[in-house]
């Protein structure tokens, strides 16, 4: 072997052993990175915006790849759990999908229908209602003209509550600008057509609507007769 052929064996181990230190520095970073950063998992995130109490539907997502360790614990990783789910609240496009977000489709009897109204979360929840309670619901209502007494009603008895909300903000409306913000809960009812109507109504005419816990078994049969309070009238 002559001078020539030793230089390019020489040359060419050389440059074996750089490609073998370039390979280890690439499997040294690629280590240090999964060291930091962990395995990665399955998380889905909205496509759309899903407006509340919406059912919702695989197609209302898009799979993405996240380092484990950055998903909160609550996260949703498998698309199965939102099998006969609904939404609690609105769903931002964009947002990751967590098991917070998203409740059981409630199931309703023959004649029912499932009716959200918001709630004031301090005079009407006061967390101690929770899907399954019973409820009757009051509203005040100012006299129908100047002079005449408010009265209070009881709008609906014995109406079975399916879902409680997520406390919210709420902005006081046109007429009742004098009034401070408050906290309100949205409160979802399976009630007949006729319940139905009359808690709506109080909701967008009452000056309150209050949710009274009807203990297990109680029987709150209310005569038509004693639905409505006056002051003056009582004796």
């Amino acid at each position: 072997m002559n001078s020539r052929q030793r230089r390019g064996v020489i040359l060419l181990l050389l440059s074996v052993l750089c490609a073998l230190g370039a390979f280890a520095g690439v499997l040294s970073v690629i280590s240090d990175v999964n060291s930091k950063v962990g395995p990665e998992v399955a998380a889905y995130r909205l496509k759309t915006s899903v407006a509340p109490y919406t059912e919702l539907s695989t197609g209302q997502f898009e799979k993405v790849r996240m380092p484990e360790r950055w998903l909160s614990q609550n996260a949703v990783t498998d698309l199965d759990e939102i099998q006969g789910k609904i939404a609690v609240t609105t769903l931002r496009k964009g947002s990751l999908l967590q098991n917070d977000m998203i409740v059981n489709q409630p199931a309703l009897k023959p004649g029912q229908q499932e009716v959200a109204i918001m709630i004031d979360a301090a005079t009407g929840v006061a967390g101690k209602i929770t899907p399954g309670s019973t409820v009757n619901v009051y509203a005040t209502f100012a006299g129908a003209q100047q002079g005449d007494p408010a009265q209070s009603k009881i709008i609906v008895t014995n109406a079975k509550v399916l879902d409680v909300g997520r406390i919210t903000a709420l902005e006081p409306d046109e007429e009742k600008r004098g009034r401070q913000p408050t906290d309100g809960v949205p409160i979802t009812f399976a009630l007949s057509t006729i319940d139905a109507q009359r808690i709506t109504y109080a909701e967008s005419f009452a000056q309150r609507v209050r949710l009274a816990l009807v203990a297990p078994g109680s029987d709150t049969t209310v005569p038509d007769s004693q639905r409505t309070y006056e002051l003056a009238k009582d004796k």
